[in-house]
Formats: C-alpha cells, sequence, structure tokens
C-alpha cells in the first residue's frame, strides 16, 4: 500500500481533527515542565548557535540533565567564538553529564570553528547548510532554527511524537524521518514547532512508551491506541 492510501485508510477508521487535538494538548501539558529548547530559549538562549549546541546535547540525554548541562556551558560560552577558544577536553568537562559526552564536545568545537573560519563567525541560517555541520540531523536542524527564527522550516520529531502520532493512529511510520516527512503532508505548518513543544511533555507525562495514561488523556476519544497493551494512571 502506498504512503497516501495508507494514511487515508488510517483516517477512515477514526478522523483526526489537528486544531482539536492541539487545543486539548495544550491544556493537557500546561501544568508539566517545558520541553527543553524552549524552556532555554524562554530563559534568553535563543540564539541558533545556542538552539543548536543545546539540541546536540540533548540527544539520548534526559531533560533535566540537558537543561543543567546546557546552562553550565553557556555560562562559559554562548558564541561561537567563545566555544572555539574552548578545548575539547574544556568543552567536553562542561558536558560530561550528558549520552556520548565526548563526541558531541567534539562536534560542539568543530562546529564552533567552522562558523569561525568558514562564516566569519555568523552562524549561518540556511537549513541545508545548519544540517550540514557534524553531528546534526534533521530534528536538531527543524528545532534550533525554528524557535531562534520563529519560522518553522520543518517539523522537529523526536521520540515522542514519532511515538504519540502512530499510537493515535494518523501515520504508521517505522522512523523519525519518516514520520517528518508524513505529518509534514497533513499538519499545518503554523503547528510544526508547537507540536514538539507540547508532545515532548505529553509523551513523557501522559502518552507514555510503557503504561500510557490513556484512561484520563484528553485525546482518547480521537486515539486509536495503535500498540496499547497496558495502561497505567498519570501519577506513575
Amino acid at each position: 500500500m502506498q504512503k497516501s492510501q495508507l494514511n487515508e485508510s488510517i483516517r477512515d477508521k477514526k478522523p483526526f481533527d489537528f486544531a482539536i487535538a492541539m487545543r486539548k494538548l495544550r491544556g493537557a501539558v500546561k501544568d508539566d515542565p517545558k520541553a527543553a529548547m524552549f524552556e532555554l530559549a524562554d530563559e534568553g538562549f535563543d540564539s541558533l548557535f545556542e538552539q543548536l549546541i543545546a539540541c546536540m546535547i540533548s540527544v539520548r540525554t534526559l531533560e533535566h540533565v540537558t537543561l543543567a548541562t546546557a546552562r553550565r556551558l553557556f555560562g562559559v560560552a554562548r558564541t561561537p567564538e567563545k566555544m572555539a577558544s574552548l578545548s575539547v577536553t574544556d568543552i567536553d568537562d562542561l558536558i560530561r553529564n550528558c549520552t556520548f559526552h565526548d563526541v558531541k564536545a567534539e562536534n560542539i568545537r568543530t562546529i564552533a570553528q567552522t562558523v569561525m573560519q568558514k562564516y566569519g563567525g555568523l552562524m549561518p541560517t540556511e537549513p541545508e547548510l545548519v544540517m550540514g555541520f557534524v553531528g546534526v540531523g534533521p530534528k536538531c536542524t527543524n528545532l534550533a532554527v525554528g524557535i531562534s527564527s520563529g519560522h518553522p522550516i520543518g517539523i522537529p520529531v523526536d521520540v515522542h511524537v514519532h511515538r504519540v502520532v502512530n499510537r493515535w493512529g494518523i501515520l504508521e511510520t517505522r522512523s523519525p524521518e519518516q514520520t517528518m516527512e508524513q505529518l509534514q503532508e497533513v499538519l499545518l505548518r503554523c503547528y510544526w514547532l508547537e507540536i514538539n513543544k507540547l508532545l515532548v511533555p505529553f509523551g513523557k507525562h501522559i502518552c507514555r512508551a510503557a503504561r500510557p495514561a490513556c484512561p484520563t488523556c484528553p485525546l482518547l476519544p480521537m486515539c486509536q491506541q495503535v500498540g496499547v497493551k497496558q495502561t497505567g494512571t498519570p501519577e506513575e
């Protein structure tokens, strides 16, 4: 079955209204901590360079660790010039609590040096150039460029976004990259950044990988609960 046919067959089972879903999501996560990148942006770490570096730190790293690590690093270096002046060991010491810190430290310094040497210290804003940096993928590119500019260029799909939209039954994809491509076909651009902002806390606290809190979820009437075998409570 082709992608377009698959999407239509899934939606035929239970119509899905994104406007309603987004409204319900806002209410569901209003008291939860914000996703790390959005929290950092609210704290003033909203430049493209800061957002990109913070997103790299966040890969395979818990949200609270990402926040503490990014704040510690940015307390020492917030610009490509300052970051490039640090050694890999300096950076590694500052980000040691995050996963794969040694590899990330090398990549962060390489990016800072490239910006200084190739772009005169100014971060390029073209998505293809940002994604061309070592260690940077579609999610971090979409998230960093979108947050720093205020204009979404693509949907930042992480494990939470990927899991939740497939559980809703609106897509049937095997990877975050496939989810990004297909979700961009059916989701209005005005929601492209917000869906990440909402689904990260929603996926952590309500629509969890194991024992999701389906009985109390406000989106349950819209959800096909694909793959759900056992549910739990929000407190679990």
